[in-house]
């Protein structure tokens, strides 16, 4: 196969983008099998997070910061969840490393065992009434450890993906990647809903809060096996080692294209801020504030969450019809909407308002998010593609989600939880800026993810 050139004789991103799929149709590659990994990967990895970040509500306050009021407890804990986002460019750095010297597999293997024995390691966490604050220290450790991990669990799936599909096709294709953050939530959350509504509190937070982390390995695992599956296929090895996938090195794509990681990470900030905000954040608030039972409060989240999966569906189909980028500007304003109704929905005191806010929250991050995989990899050369879309990836997560449960809950407890639309229009505001900065400078949307 003779790869399309430009005018030097170069091959062109457009050419690349058309001999990948040319692969596709000589049935070499299909992307219902890459979708399947992508799922796959994305749902283990959205799984460990949520396991942490709802034992960060229900069970590490009391277990590790017993000498904490609630509220001091539980923001201390919003601190620690935020870390993993703070250390996670710095794994997908050092994995681009091995990738380069010992290949994806290696680099794939390593992290994903790290992500899962950093969750399973949690399992067995001893109490600060036991060890004292070495509790605190471990409790730390493995939460970096799982930043670290899911940076070097990127593995270039979603971009193999987006430049495999028709090209009328782009947003279904986007979406399906961000399936796995509702799947990993369901799963989460129902199993903490089984023990926290058929445990007593004192068994609850003496064993059976530490079954989920148990679980994260097993699924981690599986998930292994289903991505080496692919990347280690004949294949896949040949596009992956094209100019459209290969890693390069971190300083050299600052330099070239350092404002489009920038211009990427500030796209999705909408959907990215309410992210947290409607999955971790509402439990905090009702276990806090309200006399609703966290167990009967997860169960509805469940609900939400799975409507959040099928507008998450639905996002594709809508951006494959009005356009990503204008479905993005809709959600972004939608969301600032959202955000001006909050002190009358969540703040109502009424538990009939705490379910609309989770409902209606859900919906708007399933439309939103749902695109934001196509957008963080905008305007990427093909050659920093793969790294590039990494890391636009860890900086949206770190300024849009990783400390939106911190953020939200102390900004309730100086302010009203009415405070939390400033941020949450704030998101809203970066997102329409930036979309018109892309438009006004006619930078293409790739479609890579």
């Amino acid at each position: 196969m003779v790869a399309n050139t430009d005018t030097q004789g170069l091959p062109s991103s457009r050419g690349i983008e058309e001999d990948a799929r040319k692969a596709v149709s000589d049935g070499h590659v299909r992307p219902a099998e890459i979708a399947i990994g992508v799922v796959i990967g994305r749902a283990s990895e959205a799984f460990d997070f949520f396991v942490y970040g709802i034992a960060s509500i229900l069970v590490f306050p009391a277990l590790v910061f017993p000498f904490l009021d609630p509220l001091q407890g539980t923001l201390v804990c919003f601190a620690i969840f935020g870390l993993a986002f703070v250390v996670r460019p710095i794994g997908s750095i050092l994995f681009m490393e091995v990738d380069r010297r010992h290949g994806r597999g290696v680099k794939l293997t390593i992290a994903l065992f790290l992500l899962g024995g950093s969750t399973a390691a949690i399992a067995f966490l001893p109490g600060y009434e036991t060890i004292g604050h070495w509790s605190i220290a471990a409790l730390v450790l493995f939460r970096m450890g799982q930043g670290v991990a899911l940076g070097g669990a990127w593995d270039g799936l979603a971009s193999l993906l987006a430049l495999n599909v028709p090209e009328k096709k782009r947003g279904w294709y986007a979406m399906l990647p961000q399936l796995g953050g509702p799947i990993g939530f369901i799963v989460a959350s129902a199993l903490f809903a089984f023990f926290v509504l058929n445990l007593t509190p004192e068994d609850f937070l003496g064993w059976g809060w530490r079954y989920p982390f148990f679980v994260a390995f097993t699924i981690n695992v599986v998930a292994l096996f289903a991505r080496l599956r692919l990347i280690a296929t004949e294949e896949f090895v040949q596009l992956y080692e094209s100019r459209d996938l290969k890693p390069v090195k971190v300083m050299e794509l600052l330099r070239e294209q350092g404002s489009a990681i920038l211009l990427g990470a500030f796209v999705p900030l909408a959907g990215f801020a309410l992210f947290h905000l409607v999955t971790i954040f509402p439990l905090s608030y009702v276990n806090l504030y309200t006399d609703r039972l966290p167990g009967e409060f997860l169960v509805t989240q469940i609900g939400g969450a799975a409507l959040f999966l099928v507008c998450t569906i639905l996002s594709g189909v809508v951006a494959d019809r009005i356009g990503r980028r204008v479905l993005l500007g809709i959600g972004a304003v939608a969301i600032a909407v959202f955000a001006i109704a909050i002190p009358f929905v969540l703040g109502s005191g009424r538990s009939e308002g705490q379910t609309a806010f989770v409902y209606i929250g859900f919906a708007l991050l399933g439309f939103s998010h749902g695109q934001a995989a196509g957008a963080t990899a905008s305007n990427f050369s093909s050659q920093n593609r793969y790294t590039g879309s990494a890391l636009t990836s860890d900086l949206a997560w770190l300024i849009g989600a990783g400390f939106a449960p911190f953020v939200a809950l102390g900004l309730t407890a100086l302010f009203g939880v009415g405070a939390i639309a400033f941020y949450l229009l704030s998101g809203a505001a970066c997102t329409l800026a930036a979309l018109a900065y892309n438009k006004r400078k006619g930078l293409k949307d790739t479609g890579a993810s």
